[in-house]
């Protein structure tokens, strides 16, 4: 998720030596997606989501397929109507023009890729162990889990380049782990060993009821449908994006449903749920129970690494980027836009960002029945369906601003009822999320408003005025 200099939030054109070279096609942009999307969610949470609800726990993925298709029409609305980077942002400075919403939507934003690449460190470190068989101690995992965010800040600082090929594999390898599940779940359910009576059976907390229960599952499954929404920022570097955005995107969310609702399926209906409730590593303990004595269960744990490093990996740089570019806007202080001599990395934004996740993950680690990544993920979602209610706010707002090419219209009471569902997923009282969540939520936006703050004071007592718009930042390698 790099970014690119010379497309203001405004939504002024990028000047021809800053335009990118377009090189995503249908079938490049599908696999960008679905890359995208597969991950640390359905990796690491899928046990938490059958602790909220019992067997059916592929209904709240469901469910949060269908709140991310809903919006997922007004990003196609946005993106084919202002093909340019900068996603919710730029979609935001447009529909309402109020700087400081529009640094609310991208801290936001960043703030969502630091908690989800903590939560990817969390399952990183669950599935480390049970790879090289370390045991299930705390202070491992979480010893571990501090030296995959190092590590992967020091990836940053060295440069990473963005490739469409190595995206390709990278998204082969997460798809063949879940596909892996499939099959021997499948292989074994036809031996016998399903019971499916678990996959149609509530089982929810006592002090939930079942809508309440139902919700929180969704809150949380939500966070396996993000990564969507990134490829739009990917629309500078597409081939012809008003036409092939809203066929691909759509296929993109389809098959990933697809696999996730199978996933779930075979989970509950081979493991009881309370071996799945409180399981960092869900799907090794599927492949183990289907297939024992088979030796790709050996294999799992490292292509679950493999994905969720490539997911923590890709929202470090992306978190890290938007620092560094609102940096240079002036929006946050100038020290995080220093560039690192020689290999031209944002090196402060990536200490920075690292920094904080680094508190993250200590700090979820205090509570040794909390999983890491069942806060994180839930706080990533949170974020995330925050930022959606806006998006889907501004496709309303924007329909007054027509601009003089086709682009991909959604029907008006999808944007509506994706306002009401993200919201109705975000609140306390509808949501059932654990207080934790907006806590976390809440620190990190009170740290940004801090760092504008700061910001703002000293550009008004240098003559400068807060009301340029915030542009993407120049993309460093």
């Amino acid at each position: 998720m790099g970014a690119i200099q010379g497309s203001p939030v405004t939504g002024g054109t990028p000047t021809k030596h800053h335009e990118l070279k377009r090189v995503l096609g249908p079938k490049l942009l599908l696999l960008f997606i679905i890359g995208d999307i597969l991950g640390t969610g359905i990796y690491a949470l899928t046990g938490q989501v059958a602790a909220e609800v019992g067997g059916a726990a592929w209904l709240p993925f469901l469910i949060a397929f269908a709140v991310a298709l809903v919006t997922a029409c007004s990003y196609l609305e946005l993106v084919t109507k202002y093909p340019q980077a900068a996603g919710a942002a730029l979609y935001a400075h447009k529909a309402f023009g109020i700087h400081f919403v529009t640094f609310l939507v991208a801290f936001t934003v960043m703030s969502s890729g630091i908690t989800s690449s903590s939560a990817a460190s969390g399952a990183f470190a669950s599935n480390f162990t049970i790879a090289f068989g370390l045991g299930e101690s705390q202070p491992v995992r979480l010893i571990i889990a501090l030296l995959f965010i190092l590590m992967i800040a020091a990836v940053n600082l060295r440069g990473v380049a963005e490739s469409v090929g190595l995206n390709v594999v990278l998204t082969t390898i997460e798809l063949s782990g879940l596909l892996m599940v499939i099959f021997i779940g499948m292989f074994a359910i036809f031996g016998g060993q399903a019971d499916f009576s678990r996959v149609v059976a509530f089982e929810t907390q006592e002090e939930k009821n079942v809508i309440l229960a139902v919700s929180a599952a969704t809150s949380l499954a939500f966070f396996a449908m993000v990564g969507f929404e990134d490829s739009v920022n990917m629309a500078e570097e597409t081939k012809d994006p008003s036409r092939i955005f809203p066929r691909i995107m759509l296929t993109g969310l389809g098959i990933t449903a697809t696999v996730y609702v199978l996933v779930s399926i075979v989970a509950v209906a081979i493991v009881p749920v309370g071996e799945l409730a409180g399981n960092d590593t869900p799907l090794v303990t599927v492949v183990q129970t289907a297939a024992p004595d088979f030796p790709i269960t050996a294999l799992l744990p490292f292509i679950s690494m493999f994905a969720v490093a490539n997911t923590a990996l890709l929202n470090v740089m992306m978190a890290s980027r938007l620092i560094y570019g609102m940096s240079r806007q002036a929006v946050l202080p100038p020290f995080l836009s220093k560039v690192l001599p020689g290999r031209r990395t944002p090196w402060a934004s990536i200490v920075f960002v690292a920094a904080i996740a680094l508190c993250l993950i200590s700090y979820i680690s205090l509570d040794p029945q909390g999983p890491i990544a069942l806060l994180l993920g839930g706080t990533t979602s949170l974020l995330l369906l925050t930022v959606f209610a806006v998006v889907n706010a501004a496709v309303l707002v924007l329909r007054k601003q027509p601009v003089d090419h086709k682009h991909f219209k959604t029907p008006t009471f999808l944007p509506v009822i994706g306002v009401i569902a993200c919201l109705y997923l975000v609140l306390p009282g509808t949501s059932g999320r654990p207080i934790e969540q907006y806590m976390i939520a809440l620190v990190l936006l009170a740290l940004g408003i801090v760092l504008w703050g700061i910001t703002f004071l000293h550009r008004r007592r240098s003559g400068y005025h807060m009301n340029a718009p915030i542009e993407v930042p120049e993309r460093v390698e």
